[in-house]
């Protein structure tokens, strides 16, 4: 039986960086769909929303968000779609240290109106500070010792805040997705990595520890289905 007490620093298969890309495709098609049917892009639309709403910016303002870990863009469609349905104009960066996941975005999903790079999001130089710059199931891949550093920086670096959606770790949770990829998950990648990543996931205490050791001392956290954390962070 795992601990549950504490998180795991077990890495994942996809932090190795010998995996053909073929299989990370799949990895991340499988998650898009997981995010859609168990509310993590509604999730991710919420934090975006908090932000906006608390904001006293004019309504014809065009706002830049930035997704550090995006993967293939997923998330920052799912991004320009709600600010479509919600008369937001919109301008986004997609920032991934993988060559071929930022090789396999499709700008054209979000209009042309996303820019993508590849690097390791510390190194980004910006031509133009995001109002808004937000991670999806990315900050469970860190240490805690790296995660300070990592929200200092998007404090630092985001004009009106930064959120995030990160996994509970939640022995629900482990046992729900362990079965439920078992039984139909295609990626190996997905089988492994699912539970594993839950166990790399958080409490809210350790946000909150987090946190203050970033120096941040206003902060919203949500828990949401399902097992989820929504954090957000206005400047």
């Amino acid at each position: 039986m795992p601990d549950f007490s504490k998180r795991s620093y077990q890495k994942e298969l996809l932090d190795q960086d010998d995996i053909p890309f073929g299989d990370i495709l799949r990895n991340m098609e499988e998650l898009d769909t997981v995010n859609h049917r168990l509310g993590g892009h509604s999730i991710t639309c919420e934090g975006l929303r908090m932000i906006i709403n608390a904001t006293k910016t004019s309504t014809d303002k065009k706002w830049l968000i930035c997704e550090i870990g995006c993967g293939n863009g997923n998330n920052l469609t799912v991004l320009h779609n709600w600010c479509i349905r919600n008369n937001i104009v919109a301008d986004f960066i997609g920032v991934d240290i993988n060559q071929n996941c930022i090789a396999s975005a499709d700008p054209s999903k979000t209009g042309g109106r996303t820019k993508y790079i590849t690097s390791n999001y510390k190194n980004v130089i910006f031509a133009t500070q995001p109002d808004v710059i937000f991670s999806s199931l990315f900050c469970h891949h860190f240490t805690d010792e790296e995660l300070i550093g990592q929200l200092s920086w998007l404090r630092q670096h985001s004009r009106h805040g930064f959120f995030i959606n990160d996994l509970h770790r939640h022995f629900v949770a482990y046992h729900s997705i362990r079965i439920l990829t078992k039984a139909f998950s295609k990626s190996y990648l997905v089988k492994n990595d699912a539970p594993l990543s839950v166990l790399r996931g958080f409490s809210k205490s350790e946000w909150q520890y987090l946190l203050h050791k970033a120096g941040i001392d206003k902060f919203f956290i949500k828990w949401k289905w399902a097992f989820r954390w929504l954090i957000v962070i206005v400047n």
